[in-house]
């Protein structure tokens, strides 16, 4: 075996008058949850549960868009979604619509492992995570005054385009200039968490976690508990994407890096360079991505992308900007 490597992502679609302080705080996150996977691969955990623990911690510290300090709906709830997926058997589990489950991912984990379902919603995903005994709080702990006042700012602006705690206003009558699916949309939150690991033994996983859109329709499902679109893995590889939701569904994006690597023949890089360009049409995303050879690999098309990679040859980036 080549020997493991790990990424990680905090969304794509930077803000680049992002300030320093914040893009600090970021790297040092994307850094602290590299270094809790390296020393699980170090100790030989397997690929599926070096994702989920990596991705809890994500969704534990409010800096990111999921779990704790998720985006906001319209009604100013929370509604959060995720996935894992294990790559020896293409095992999976996701939920979605989920208002009191502290980690998310990890009874996305629980249906993949303790159900016969791959999928559960809104009452249904409550249900469970309630018959199955995980940590369960009240919304208000994960709602925080940055969001409360970005969807004050999202209600009454025309335009917040961006990382969703720096916005930038459009005056009245200016149409906003991001879409999904053709349409303007008012706000747009892209910072989506997620890991893929391949470990010592050449197994792939990967798992993604998310409030999804401030200020989104209540009910609204984007790509992140989607399997092929946000979250794939197989005996391949592992993805997970991040960025707009719609254009990752349309394109099934994770999906199409193990199927242009299994189809056309191309290693990592050359999938994941392929998939970004050629299977968005106009949407904006990225993705992070490991193979059972021990690569690793990344790419966007959009400004910036919060992620952090490592790999056992000694290979460590943590970066935001091309």
């Amino acid at each position: 075996m080549a020997g493991w490597a790990i990424a990680v992502h905090g969304g794509a679609g930077v803000d680049p008058n992002l300030p320093t302080e914040r893009q600090e705080q970021a790297k040092q996150l994307l850094t602290r949850c590299l270094n809790l996977g390296i020393a699980a691969l170090r100790s030989s955990v397997p690929a599926i549960d070096v994702v989920e623990l990596v991705v809890r911690e994500l969704e534990t510290d409010p800096l990111f868009n999921s779990g704790r300090g998720s985006a906001l709906t319209e009604n100013g709830t929370v509604e959060m979604e995720a996935s894992i997926m294990d790559g020896p058997g293409r095992r999976c589990g996701a939920v979605s619509g989920l208002t009191t489950v502290k980690n998310p991912v990890s009874l996305a984990r629980l249906v993949m492992d303790k159900s016969p379902h791959s999928y559960l919603a809104f009452s249904g995903a409550e249900k469970f995570a309630k018959q199955m005994g995980v940590d369960r709080v009240e919304n208000d702990y994960f709602i925080t005054q940055d969001n409360v006042e970005m969807l004050k700012l999202a209600k009454e602006a025309d335009s917040i385009v961006f990382d969703y705690r720096i916005p930038k206003v459009c005056g009245t009558g200016v149409q906003s200039p991001i879409q999904m699916n053709g349409l303007p949309i008012s706000i747009y939150a892209p910072e989506t968490v997620g890991c893929v690991v391949v470990d010592s033994q050449g197994r792939c996983a990967a798992a993604t976690s998310t409030g999804g859109l401030l200020n989104k329709r209540m009910g609204r499902i984007g790509d992140s508990p989607l399997i092929g679109a946000g979250t794939y893995a197989c005996d391949l590889c592992g993805v997970s994407c991040t960025g707009e939701g719609e254009a990752i569904i349309r394109g099934t994006l994770a999906r199409e890096v193990a199927a242009v690597m299994e189809y056309k023949g191309l290693r990592l890089q050359e999938a994941v360079d392929f998939v970004i360009k050629e299977r968005l049409d106009e949407g904006k995303a990225g993705l992070i991505a490991v193979s059972n050879s021990g690569e690793v690999a990344y790419g966007f098309n959009c400004v910036g992308m919060f992620r952090g990679c490592a790999s056992e040859n000694g290979f460590m980036e943590v970066g935001i900007w091309d």
